[in-house]
């Protein structure tokens, strides 16, 4: 199986692959004070730890562009396209200064001296979002 994401989710996957990050949106059912709290003038947060920060700003990602004559829709609301066929991507592109990138594709980037409150808040918000590799971010604080 080979996993693709929409362009309109790249901004969640621009970032090292074990890159803890919080990434939210708004959605049909998101109310006007949570897009307040949250988000703000922002469409789209990418959060992640500060720790992170040269992790980041060092990393160069493999962006590849599928044909998608084989790939469904798996995860709308995530944006994930699975095909089940063997599939030869139709270019290739490196992609450096990451935090640029995620600016240039849309998103308000949040650097975190901890990872949780945000989490945690988020989780329980009406936004759409997605938590993703939390088990890399420090350990909540006592």
């Amino acid at each position: 199986m080979v996993w693709a994401i929409a362009e309109s989710h790249l901004v969640n996957f621009l970032l090292p692959r074990d890159c803890p990050r919080i990434c939210l949106r708004a959605g049909p059912r998101t109310t006007a004070a949570d897009r307040a709290r949250f988000l703000g003038d922002a469409a789209i947060v990418v959060a992640v730890e500060a720790d992170w920060a040269a992790r980041i700003e060092a990393a160069t990602l493999a962006i590849y562009e599928m044909p998608p004559q084989t790939f469904e829709e798996a995860l709308p609301e995530a944006g994930y396209w699975i095909s089940r066929q063997a599939v030869t991507p139709l270019a290739e592109r490196a992609q450096g200064h990451l935090f640029e990138a995620l600016e240039r594709a849309g998103a308000h980037v949040r650097k975190l001296d901890d990872f949780w409150p945000l989490a945690d808040a988020v989780a329980a918000s009406t936004l759409q979002f997605s938590i993703i590799r939390s088990r890399n971010a420090r350990p909540r604080r006592p």
